[in-house]
């Protein structure tokens, strides 16, 4: 007797996929528009809430501080326990997070919400790329699906500055986090629906709860060190200490894990020279990218006097140009020239994106110097990122899946917090060096955005030559 295959039924196996990749897809973008969104409307919440200058910085760092410092062990809990369990529990604390934040009436009070939204999109965001893996093993259709997750990291972030700037002037700060309830509750009622259920290996199977506090520890007071450097308060020696005692706790973690019988981070990962050339090429282009998001803002609102709306809207060409490229364009070159050509091509755009913007005058004019280099960011973010993430996925085991995706989650977090912080702190030293020369305050604000630009493309250009050289041709 012989079996056939009913078309309907893989018809119906593909549209399950597919709204199972919208939900995770639904809730990167969450996460990515949170951040973004927020940047915007920090004067007004400033303003609004009776915020310090000092601490205004912490409704984004506390975020940053929980995010980055989980990811690890979000990563391998959901090896551990199962990753829709961990994607579900994620999902459900950033959305009632949110709404705490929505509904703040105190600047303690945004500032925890900040937090715990930073914990529960660290448990979520960690599984993500592994289940999209799961869902999508063949290359071709995983390169698609990529694409998708790839345009929701690359494009987010601009989306929420246009999204941020509506709001702001529209409805008013809290919506940037109220939007995210009816987003988050309907995704989880998806999420329970669509997403299969995963067995995990079980706690006994890798609950290294020493090698948890180490790595959360030193993660968290590494980012800590990075963005307290951007504050008028912050001291040589103390950000030293800081360096210093976060780099000791993690020196400890990796010889705790070389050791331990059930580590939380297996260090065989890092035996595939794909993977990790592939994490620290990450870990450069988001610096890269988010630096350069970050200091466009800066130069449209502060050099040539775009207010919060206009600012979100002059982004749009990145999104709209990475959205045809991840999801359309990039793809199918994928499937035929390999996950390192379109990695490649993309940072040989965004180099030059970077130069060109930072030659831009104090008189500058968007059309002529910011739509072209947002333009090639978009085109080169577009086919750059999907390409870099199915790297450093690539040739994970089935049981390290939610640790590979942790790590990268890791590695795109802390390339994004570094890139910021360090372009922000330099463009603010070189701005400081200007006045004191008795250049006119728009002049130096240009010419400290404008070193903040070269260094970006010089991190941009080194994930290039990293990528050229270290690694292997792959045809996914």
């Amino acid at each position: 007797m012989t079996s056939t295959i009913d078309p309907e039924q893989i018809q119906a196996a593909a549209n399950r996929r597919g709204r199972s990749l919208a939900v995770l897809c639904a809730m990167q973008l969450m996460i990515i528009l949170d951040a973004t969104v927020v940047t915007v409307a920090l004067p007004t919440i400033q303003a609004d809430l009776g915020f310090s200058a000092a601490g205004l910085a912490w409704v984004m760092n506390s975020y940053l501080i929980a995010f980055a410092g989980l990811l690890l062990l979000a990563g391998r809990i959901g090896d551990l326990i199962g990753s829709k369990q961990v994607f579900l529990a994620g999902l459900g604390l950033f959305t009632a997070a949110s709404l705490l934040c929505g509904v703040a009436t105190t600047p303690e009070v945004l500032i925890a919400g900040r937090f715990l939204q930073g914990v529960g999109g660290a448990l979520a965001s960690a599984v993500i790329l592994g289940m999209i893996v799961g869902l999508y093993p063949a290359p071709g259709e995983q390169a698609r699906a990529m694409g998708v997750y790839g345009f929701t990291s690359a494009s987010g972030a601009s989306i929420g500055l246009i999204l941020g700037g509506v709001i702001t002037q529209t409805v008013g700060w809290p919506w940037s986090f109220l939007i995210n309830v009816p987003i988050g509750l309907a995704s989880l009622a998806l999420a329970v629906r669509l997403l299969a259920p995963q067995r995990g290996l079980g706690i006994g199977a890798g609950a290294d709860v020493l090698g948890a506090v180490l790595v959360t520890a030193g993660l968290s007071l590494a980012v800590y060190t990075i963005v307290q450097t951007a504050e008028p308060t912050a001291e040589l020696p103390r950000t030293l200490v800081l360096a210093a005692a976060s780099l000791l706790l993690l020196t400890s973690f990796v010889l705790r894990q070389a050791r331990a019988t059930q580590p939380l981070l297996s260090l065989h990962i890092f035996r595939k020279r794909q993977v990790t050339v592939a994490n620290v090429i990450v870990v450069l282009l988001f610096a890269a990218g988010f630096g350069f998001q970050f200091m466009t803002a800066l130069y449209l609102q502060r050099v040539l006097g775009f207010d919060s709306l206009q600012t979100g809207l002059a982004f749009l060409p990145a999104p709209v140009l990475g959205a045809v490229m991840s999801l359309s364009v990039g793809p199918r070159l994928t499937v035929r020239f390999g996950s390192r050509a379109m990695l490649l091509g993309g940072l040989s755009a965004l180099v030059p994106a970077l130069v060109l913007i930072s030659q831009a005058p104090a008189d500058g004019s968007y059309l002529l110097n910011v739509a072209p280099a947002l333009a090639l960011v978009g085109v080169g973010t577009g086919v750059g990122i999907p390409a870099a993430i199915m790297l450093a996925m690539s040739g994970a085991e089935p049981t390290d899946a939610g640790l590979a995706s942790g790590l990268n989650n890791t590695a795109q977090q802390a390339g994004a917090a570094v890139g910021t912080a360090v372009l922000a702190t330099l463009a603010a030293s070189q701005t400081a060096v200007r006045v004191s020369e008795g250049a006119a305050e728009v002049v130096a604000l240009r010419d400290g955005y404008s070193g903040a630009f070269i260094a970006a493309a010089a991190l941009a250009l080194a994930a290039l030559v990293l990528a050229a050289t270290a690694l292997r041709p792959s045809r996914h």
